[in-house]
């Protein structure tokens, strides 16, 4: 099985540890194969660089000359699933609701802790318009940039954590989902700080793709993801074949 794990922004580090925390969640004879977007932000962090990562996505897809079985969309609350879906009709994966549809497994409510305070109101309507809000505890932020699980990852690692111990004792969140593609690494950590499941959406969205690929299941194509009505699309695909 191959599967495509994009990530929605264009910083190359961070798409190397996203491909790697795929492969440590992968079955055996399952390829990962990572990609990064042509162009877009180098983090994600708002609305204008969620739709203009959406559009990068599915170029990027569009234009990936290899065969695959499955795609995962590794941005958390980004925009650009349902597009992707209505574009191709193998499994499309997105790790925010990856994450949240596992976490309903492991305990009554979960929480997500993020990066930055912006980004909370596009994940909580992210998990609103998949249907996954009613056990949600809380969306908390650790007030982290994206790039700073890199560049400062003590501190970023603190104050995810800081976060995560609030949604355990205060909201009362019984799983901790990591809210962002970058903070795939710090699964173990958390789970030692807090005594709680933690689940990556990066992993947990491995193992979905996997089993619907496993299972023979593709995405519907009769109604709402149906492929889109043959027309000119002036300018698509935006990149070339590289």
């Amino acid at each position: 099985m191959k599967i495509l794990v994009v990530n929605v922004n264009t910083t190359e580090t961070m798409t190397k540890s996203i491909g790697e925390a795929a492969r440590a969640a992968a079955a055996p004879g399952t390829e990962i194969i990572p990609l990064t977007p042509y162009f877009g932000a180098e983090s994600c962090e708002g609305n204008l660089e969620s739709y203009l990562a959406a559009v990068a996505v599915m170029d990027r897809v569009v234009t990936y000359d290899g065969e695959y079985d499955a795609v995962i969309q590794a941005g958390y609350g980004e925009h650009g699933r349902e597009g992707l879906q209505e574009m191709l009709d193998v499994p499309v994966v997105d790790i925010t609701e990856a994450a949240a549809s596992t976490a309903q497994f492991l305990g009554h409510k979960y929480s997500v802790v993020t990066t930055l305070d912006r980004t909370v109101p596009l994940i909580e309507d992210r998990l609103l318009l998949a249907g996954l809000d009613r056990r949600l505890a809380s969306v908390r932020s650790s007030g982290m940039a994206v790039l700073e699980l890199e560049s400062d990852p003590e501190r970023a690692l603190e104050a995810i954590v800081r976060e995560c111990e609030l949604a355990v004792t205060q909201d009362k969140a019984e799983v901790i989902c990591l809210g962002c593609g970058g903070m795939a690494d710090l699964e173990a950590k958390v789970k030692e700080r807090t005594g709680v499941p933690v689940v990556d959406g990066v992993a947990a969205a491995v193992t979905i793709a996997e089993g619907l690929h496993r299972l023979g299941l593709r995405t519907s194509k009769v109604r709402t993801y149906a492929p889109p009505r043959p027309k000119q699309i002036t300018g698509w695909p935006i990149t070339t074949n590289r």
